[in-house]
């Protein structure tokens, strides 16, 4: 839009005014404002105003410097408002619209609260009621809390300097972000933030004692504040929930937890030959229990913790309807320590020979339970397959930085974990479906009236039904699905160089290419498949090379190690594959088969960490040697015969000798580490870093660096949860957490601590 001149904004005023100084009403919607497009000097001089209406545009937060002395009503529907703290000015506002704004959530609306000090109501409902008791109850126990840790950690320095004071106040704020503990998690950024401006306002009373104890304070940077994405934009009812566990470090016998009646024996389609009893069932990675009709309830389900310190604080609980999280985290919460269990000898904690650096050291945080089915405590059958770390984003799209938010999927649901916290963000449920697989992505999201676009973060989820559900976790919304297979989907995974390229494996023995596109600002979207590649087993999963990941896909199925040429500007679009990648462990014994792949991942641009079902060891082998040996064949064939190759070996890592599938491994690249769990809930951790630049090439198998043993949750009043096999393990890119999946139905966090 052009410029906003004087004679505009009096065109617009209703009713008609000769001067701005007279105008008690302005209507500016469906102009096309941007936030920069608002004349502060002009509509400063609006002394008058007492209804403004700014709807239908794209406003992103309203402009610094607006003073409207007597601005009573405010409109602001239907805009991309993102920081609410830019509404400060606006003291005398006592009517504020918000509705469509798609990232407001409950933590802006209790800030609107506290900034604006007359606002009785919100989107047409009286809220003065809710908003005394933010303001005055609820801000005089964070007082309290804050006034606490002041009297009892701090003081002021005794020569007060600017320098001095500014330490003071910094290390200040931190405590009581990090400690101050009140309210549902779902306010856990309201927290924060109201806790900080207190602690200021504290400083400011004892620097400059004549200045008045006020609430008004300017807040502090929301966008920090709210850096991961919380629940809810309703409101919740509160009950008080009391956690009291305990963690200790504890070392475990080795004992057989492979009963013949466990889950995983009914769930495993790889053939083991000599558990011929084993019931092999139709439908992959499904136990029998996954057939009972599952309804949800609104009690019953828990979240079982293990945090770090001895006695967690008590923390107010609530319930929440959302289009995405139905219910994030339930009122009631189960007891849980850890028992120790001294068996010297029988735990592995030893510094490999070949690493001259210290392993890192990680210690269990928490355990968690979120994915019963009827929200039973007592479900410990579900079976908990993927688990991803979300990227988190700068504006343009590029990864920035760590996050502590992973998605995890098993049974019906899909669940968003904050790792520090141990609370579930968000939970996605498909009564009847069975999620085995899910993958995150960056689009671009076209803005209201298409008008420029952004990226988002999205989520696909796939299970047995062969539908892939496209998650917006940011805007709590399931916006979309598509049917990519009439059998169960096996693995998802985007290319991480053109976010709108998802790739699908399922049981019909089928790879899948397809361009998802990005959405509009109404999530319509648009699927079109692209490749069809050819496969005589399923696909488990799936790698595409760092350095070329548009031109080959590396596929690891129940029948080999297979790779696939990807390139869009080559026909045909039903394609083999390229060539077929052996390993050495095929000819260890003829009695058995290696060639299930059920664990792959990339350490380097060139090396790859992969192991074969009952192999007991995990090879480091290169990509760039081993494709090097494809023979060059310039000549067309009529029919080309597929190539067979065997991995260039670099190492052998030794790990657990177990006839368990589908226990997959992760990597992490920029620490140089693998990590593997086995079937007693320990994890094979490999520090690499050493052994790569060396070009180690070895016969025997060099042993892990450290394994983490199972924490052994106690839930109060029971036995101790004995080891279940680790189906899949995360780690977030700089490792500072690590999450472990179980065939038990419980997710385990676990948090490197300071001391690495």
């Amino acid at each position: 839009m052009g410029k906003i001149t004087e004679k505009l904004l009096l065109e617009k005023c209703t009713p008609k005014n000769t001067n701005l100084e007279q105008v008690k009403a302005l209507n500016l919607s469906k102009l096309g404002l941007k936030s920069s497009d608002l004349p502060v000097p002009l509509l400063s001089r609006l002394h008058c105003l007492e209804q403004l209406d700014l709807s239908g545009n794209r406003l992103q937060e309203m402009p610094s410097g607006l003073f409207l002395p007597s601005l009573r009503s405010l409109d602001l529907t239907n805009n991309e408002m993102e920081d609410v703290t830019t509404l400060d000015t606006l003291t005398t506002l006592e009517d504020l619209r918000m509705e469509d704004n798609l990232y407001i959530t409950v933590n802006d609306i209790y800030k609107l609260m506290i900034l604006l000090p007359k606002l009785r109501f919100y989107n047409g409902k009286d809220i003065s009621t809710t908003a005394n008791h933010i303001r005055y109850v609820n801000s005089e126990n964070l007082r309290k809390r804050v006034l606490a840790l002041w009297e009892t950690s701090f003081s002021l320095p005794d020569h007060r300097t600017a320098e001095k004071l500014a330490i003071v106040e910094r290390d200040f704020v931190n405590a009581v972000r990090l400690k101050v503990k009140y309210g549902p998690s779902s306010l856990t950024g309201y927290i924060k933030w109201r806790v900080e401006m207190i602690a200021k306002e504290h400083l400011r009373s004892l620097t400059e004692p004549n200045d008045e104890y006020r609430d008004t304070e300017e807040p502090a940077d929301t966008k920090e504040n709210c850096s991961f994405p919380f629940p809810a934009k309703r409101k919740r009812s509160a009950s008080t929930v009391e956690c009291d566990v305990t963690l200790h470090p504890q070392k475990i016998a080795r004992a057989s937890v492979q009963a013949e009646d466990s889950p995983r024996r009914s769930s495993r389609l790889q053939s083991i030959p000599h558990k011929a009893e084993r019931h092999i069932s139709t439908m992959p990675r499904t136990h029998k229990a996954a057939q009972i009709p599952a309804t949800p309830t609104r009690d019953q389900s828990k979240l079982l913790v293990i945090p770090r310190n001895s006695l967690r604080e008590k923390q107010h609980q609530s319930k929440e309807d959302m289009p995405l999280a139905k219910q994030t985290r339930k009122s009631a919460r189960q007891h849980w320590s850890t028992e120790v269990n001294e068996t010297p000898g029988k735990v592995i904690c030893t510094k490999s020979q070949h690493s001259s650096q210290e392993p890192v050291s990680l210690q269990p945080l928490h355990v968690l339970q979120c994915h019963s089915k009827q929200d039973s405590p007592d479900d410990f059958s579900t079976q908990l397959w993927a688990c991803s770390f979300q990227p988190l984003l700068d504006y343009y799209g590029d990864v920035n930085g760590a996050t502590r938010i992973v998605a995890t999927c098993g049974g019906e649901s899909v669940c968003l974990i904050d790792c520090e916290t141990g609370l579930v963000m968000k939970k996605y449920k498909v009564p009847g479906e069975e999620f085995f697989s899910l993958a995150w992505s960056t689009v671009l999201m076209s803005r209201k009236g298409n008008v420029g676009m952004r990226p988002c973060s999205i989520l696909a989820a796939g299970g047995k039904r062969g539908l892939v559900k496209l998650l917006h976790p940011r805007a709590n919304m399931a916006y979309g699905e598509f049917r990519a297979s009439r059998k169960a989907l096996s693995i998802l995974c985007f290319s991480p160089r053109q976010g709108n390229l998802l790739f699908t494996g399922s049981y019909d023995k089928k790879i899948l290419m397809w361009d998802i596109g990005g959405v509009d600002s109404k999530y319509n979207f648009k699927v079109t498949q692209l490749l069809v590649l050819e496969t005589t087993s399923t696909p488990l999963h799936f790698c595409l090379p760092p350095a070329t990941p548009d031109t080959h896909l590396i596929a690891a199925c129940e029948e080999g190690l297979h790779s696939y040429n990807i390139q869009l500007n080559k026909d045909p679009k039903k394609r083999s594959e390229e060539m077929e990648i052996t390993f050495p462990v095929y000819e260890k014994d003829k009695d058995h088969d290696y060639h299930t792949i059920d664990g792959l991942g990339f350490l380097t641009n060139d090396v790859v960490a992969s192991k074969s079902h009952m192999q007991g060891s995990i090879y480091l082998w290169s990509w760039n040697d081993t494709r090097a040996q494809l023979p060059n064949n310039n000549k067309k064939k009529k029919k080309k015969k597929k190539e067979v190759v065997c991995a260039v070996i670099l190492a052998e890592l030794q790990w657990s000798s177990t006839d368990i599938a589908y226990l997959s491994l992760s990597t992490c690249p920029s620490k140089g580490y693998v990590v593997c769990g086995d079937e007693r809930g320990r994890l094979w951790t490999y520090h690499v870093t050493d052994l790569l630049k060396a070009n180690f090439r070895s016969g025997k198998a060099i042993p892990a660096t450290e394994i983490l043993a199972w924490p052994l949750p106690v839930r109060k009043g029971q036995s101790p949860v004995e080891g279940p096999a680790i189906n899949s393990v995360a780690m977030d890119p700089e490792l500072r957490y690590l999450v472990a999946l179980s065939d038990k139905n419980m997710a385990v966090v676990w948090i490197r601590t300071e001391s690495s």
